[in-house]
């Protein structure tokens, strides 16, 4: 029976490299290989004790990334980046899944594709030299301030305002839900910079150092899933920061940060499509072992044909993945298209945890397998970085069909 599972493993491997898209390179499959053997000798023999203590050494792991150079992927190599086109970002992603918790691969995102995307494109070379150099090779922990008590989702009703005094911004307000907030050396943060009636032109973003007088942790929130990583909600009272901290135009932070939530929405999606592989992989070793009335788990038509379904949902999902980075790295605005790709992640990803899950029966439900951590960590995917409705929403106004876009 083990070698039967072997086969069909092998063959699920097969049918999944043979849908990659033909863009990826051998140099995309070499940075592959590279960072996934990194993660198996430095990271997951650690995972289980960063779960159990709810935190992992953010500046220590993200030292060890820097240093081997996938920081900065995609960023300018004057600032210690690589230079690359996007698409080597979207296989670090996947090999980020292979961590064996997911707070610590959110965490790297927040660090390459969340916090940092605006920075590098629309900052002046004093933010890039005191703020994106470092983060690249690791020495700082970023972390990105947009949510707050009251303003998830709807970004533009955020509170947290930032307005001159002499050469310098004074900020007050608060961020909720802060990936990496208890050990950030610096925030990413939109705040609200003039009173433009317009609140698409009234934000800012500016980068926040999190030693700055009045900067505070208020404290660490206890989550459903991704414990190894730390979310806080910060406080800040009359922080006082350099005008120089701004990044880009003032007034221009809401498109910045909608433009920097595609990266987001992207390395999401990557990050989902092979922990469902994983999934489904997981579960098919398990239910082949696993007896029930005579026969495997597996040898049930059910089982065996919902696993199948699932594997195809996934390869469709992952074939508009491919589009939206081919045309990301063309330059051309795929806002609809990472939209429909983060909401179609998010829901099946749900679906594939769930239905593999529910195949492992009562071991499902325990901590000592590997499907109930995909489980709860992939259940923020359909609302961290913007909930499902709101995706529903901004691809209803794409269509025409909202009805704020045919008043």
């Amino acid at each position: 029976m083990l070698g039967c599972t072997r086969t069909a493993l092998k063959r699920t491997s097969t049918l999944i490299s043979q849908c990659r898209h033909y863009a990826y390179t051998a140099e995309h499959e070499s940075m592959k290989d590279n960072l996934t053997k990194l993660i198996e000798r430095e990271i997951n023999p650690h995972c289980d004790k960063w779960e159990k203590d709810e935190i992992f050494p953010a500046h220590e792991v993200f030292k060890l990334l820097g240093d081997n150079g996938y920081l900065g992927i995609s960023k300018p190599v004057e600032y210690g980046g690589l230079g690359l086109d996007y698409s080597y970002e979207i296989v670090a992603a996947g090999a980020y899944a292979s961590i064996n918790c997911g707070g610590v691969s959110m965490a790297i995102g927040v660090q390459c594709d969340m916090a940092t995307p605006a920075l590098a494109k629309y900052g002046s070379h004093h933010v890039k030299e005191n703020f994106l150099k470092p983060t690249i090779a690791g020495d700082y922990v970023a972390c990105l301030g947009v949510s707050e008590v009251g303003s998830g989702s709807d970004v533009s009703s955020i509170k947290s305002r930032a307005h001159v005094d002499g050469n310098e911004w004074v900020i007050n307000g608060g961020k909720m839900w802060t990936t990496n907030g208890t050990q950030a050396d610096w925030m990413c943060m939109l705040v609200n910079s003039n009173d433009n009636p317009n609140p698409h032109r009234s934000k800012s973003l500016i980068c926040v150092p999190m030693n700055t007088k009045g900067v505070s942790v208020h404290r660490k929130i206890k989550k459903m899933g991704m414990h190894s990583s730390d979310t806080a909600e910060i406080t800040m009272e009359n922080v006082r920061v350099p005008l120089e901290n701004l990044i880009g135009e003032e007034g221009k932070g809401f498109q910045q940060q909608m433009n920097q939530f595609q990266n987001e929405r992207i390395y999401a999606a990557a990050g989902a499509l092979p922990a469902m592989d994983r999934a489904i992989q997981e579960t098919i070793a398990y239910t082949s072992q696993r007896q029930a009335f005579g026969k495997s788990i597996l040898d049930n038509q059910y089982v065996h044909y919902r696993l199948a379904e699932l594997q195809t949902e996934v390869e469709c999902l992952r074939a508009l993945l491919n589009q939206c980075v081919e045309q990301h790295v063309a330059g051309e605005d795929i806002t609809p298209q990472a939209t429909m790709l983060k909401l179609k992640s998010g829901r099946l990803v749900r679906e594939v945890t769930d239905s593999c899950l529910q195949f492992w029966g009562g071991m499902g439900y325990t901590d000592d397998v590997i499907i109930s951590r995909l489980y709860r960590d992939t259940r923020l995917m359909s609302i961290g970085g913007g909930a499902d409705e709101v995706m529903l929403n901004v691809i209803c106004r794409y269509m025409g069909i909202d009805p704020s876009s045919r008043s």
